[in-house]
């Protein structure tokens, strides 16, 4: 097998398992490779196809974590309901307590006992709140 038949089986190859990973990393690694093939099949030392290959895909790789689809997603993972889905969920409180300078109650919820903070900003008044953020064992609520 020729030296760019190599290059572009490999592109091929990381093409395929892209479609598997769901970044576009992958992605960038298989045009550096395709770049080396192209080297290859202008008939370069494998030195300039090792280079081309290379340096297409550092500066793939480099572009793509300055666009939007490379940047990395920073949010609170507490208070996403694609992470946790009860956050949505409604509970009903029947009384609020003062803790310091936070309402804090008990209520039953799946079928457990859970510590309840009312979010800030809002009144502490019995009835029924959705959950907003789940904070280790205390879920935090507002009014609905």
């Amino acid at each position: 097998m020729t030296d760019w038949a190599i290059w572009f089986v490999a592109a091929g190859a990381l093409i395929a398992a892209e479609l598997f990973s769901g970044t576009f990393y992958l992605l960038m690694i298989a045009l550096g490779l395709a770049a080396g093939g192209v080297v290859a099949l202008g008939g370069a030392l494998l030195e300039w196809q090792l280079l081309a290959a290379a340096v297409v895909g550092i500066v793939a790789v480099l572009l793509l974590r300055r666009s939007r689809f490379g940047r990395l997603r920073k949010g609170n993972a507490n208070a996403d309901p694609n992470v946790i889905l009860d956050i949505g969920q409604t509970v009903e409180v029947a009384a609020w307590t003062a803790h310091g300078d936070l309402q804090v109650a008990r209520v039953p919820y799946r079928g457990a006992q859970w510590d309840v903070e009312l979010e800030a900003g809002h009144h502490p008044l019995p009835g029924t709140y959705v959950i907003r953020e789940i904070r280790g064992s205390r879920l935090i609520v507002a009014p609905r």
